[in-house]
């Protein structure tokens, strides 16, 4: 429990009930999900593998992955978002197991057990992100794929992921991300080296306002993917 900010969990622990909402402030999650999901699935082949979900929430990518064939763990730290993450399930019918746990204790309890890891938009939200990087690349299987999911630090991203996104089209709730903890793709990049990985690919998401349409492609100035192999 100790990589994690009391702030930034209960910031989501009051927003949680609107986790399954496409029209709420997870909206953003909701548009970026069939994106993530494709890739994910394009470099990783889903069906049939066992998934861990770092920092899952209400289970927005966890319960796609299932549906796509994956054997999906969910793991958070939110209670309420965990038990939005439960109900749901209940209404769709799909499996996943969700834990309430911290990701660096599911790592010392199942290492090696996971062909593919994912954490999409957590390593900005935690005071230690390469603690998060490390213990992911302890769950991954040898050879096994982990996704890594967050918003590059320079003043282009400032006014798009803060200033655009929070205040003027007010995609996001005002004072969503703290900019100084954005990663650079190279801090990122440097974290997976140290914990032992191969950094695979780097692709970039951006968001047009005009047509209000998210894409993929090599423009990683903002948001960015980032794939990964483990050794």
């Amino acid at each position: 429990m100790s990589n994690v900010d009391p702030l930034e969990l209960e910031k989501f622990n009051q927003l949680a009930h609107r986790w399954w909402d496409p029209t709420s402030e997870f909206k953003p999650l909701h548009d970026i999900n069939p994106l993530r999901l494709d890739y994910i699935d394009r470099v990783a082949a889903l069906e049939g593998k066992t998934v861990l979900d770092v920092g899952c929430g209400g289970g927005i990518l966890a319960e796609s992955m299932a549906v796509r064939g994956a054997a999906v763990t969910g793991i958070d730290l939110g209670d309420k978002a965990i038990r939005v993450a439960k109900l749901h399930l209940l209404e769709t019918g799909n499996r996943v197991e969700y834990l309430k746990a911290a990701v660096e204790d599911v790592a010392g309890e199942r290492p090696g057990s996971f062909d593919v890891v994912t954490c999409m938009e957590l390593l900005e939200h935690v005071p230690d992100p390469a603690s998060t990087v490390r213990a992911c690349a302890q769950l991954a299987k040898p050879g096994g794929h982990l996704f890594f999911s967050t918003i590059n630090r320079n003043p282009k991203s400032y006014l798009f992921a803060v200033i655009g996104a929070e205040y003027v089209l007010n995609l996001l709730p005002r004072g969503t991300h703290d900019y100084a903890k954005f990663l650079k793709p190279s801090e990122l990049g440097r974290m997976a080296r140290e914990a032992g990985l191969t950094v695979a690919d780097l692709i970039g998401m951006t968001y047009n306002p005009v047509t209000r349409i998210y894409s993929l492609g090599p423009d990683t100035s903002v948001n960015y993917l980032m794939a990964c192999r483990a050794t």
